[in-house]
């Protein structure tokens, strides 16, 4: 079980997700200063934050994706939806990378080419996805109809309240996540995550 899958099954109090590799592991694409500070303080504030609300009220004790699901378009709920869909969000990150990324092969690798034409057809259209959410967000492989499909979604949202469409993959285009290592270059982050770090063994797993 991953653990995204296994947080996201679990109860509150939540806690920060261990990462599935070194903090250098990721190097040069994404620095182990980066990984520091999104993983140490980004993502552990979330966590931290989101038991901090929900603490004796009627989401203590439920799932990660009860939470989210159960507070979404509720702004009166705004703050936990908030902070449990980053928790989510950032447990799927990063278990969608992998040091030894690379391109897909086996099933995935024809479900690429059948859904886009080409792994390039697919890199270019994946790295725009990414490019055109305007501000903080992530851009996400979905698989939707029995075909893959590529998603951008702002903020804390993400494929969980998308009827019909299920997360295979993730890419957190928040600054945070790349402006140490590539300043402003969001397209070139973007490429050599791409290119270099996916985790195509997560993604077909996700296609369950």
């Amino acid at each position: 079980m991953t653990a995204a899958k296994a947080k996201t099954s679990g109860h509150a109090p939540f806690e920060l997700m261990k990462l599935p590799y070194e903090d250098t592991a990721l190097e040069p694409v994404i620095s182990a200063k980066t990984i520091s500070f999104h993983h140490g303080k980004h993502h552990k504030t979330y966590v931290e934050t989101l038991n901090k609300l929900i603490a004796g009220t009627e989401f203590e004790g439920q799932s990660l994706e009860s939470i989210i699901k159960a507070t979404h378009k509720d702004e009166a709920k705004r703050k936990i939806f908030n902070n449990a869909g980053q928790v989510w969000n950032h447990d799927f990150f990063w278990n969608s990378l992998d040091p030894k990324g690379g391109k897909p092969t086996g099933k995935m690798k024809e479900m690429i080419e059948s859904s886009f034409g080409s792994y390039e057809d697919f890199k270019k259209k994946l790295t725009e996805t990414g490019v055109e959410q305007f501000g903080s967000g992530w851009a996400w492989l979905c698989l939707e109809g029995g075909k893959l499909m590529l998603k951008k979604t702002p903020n804390a949202e993400s494929m969980l309240t998308e009827k019909g469409c299920k997360a295979l993959l993730t890419i957190d285009v928040w600054e945070h996540a790349y402006y140490l290592d590539y300043q402003n270059k969001r397209p070139d982050f973007l490429s050599a995550v791409i290119d270099k770090l996916l985790n195509w063994r997560f993604a077909e797993q996700n296609l369950g």
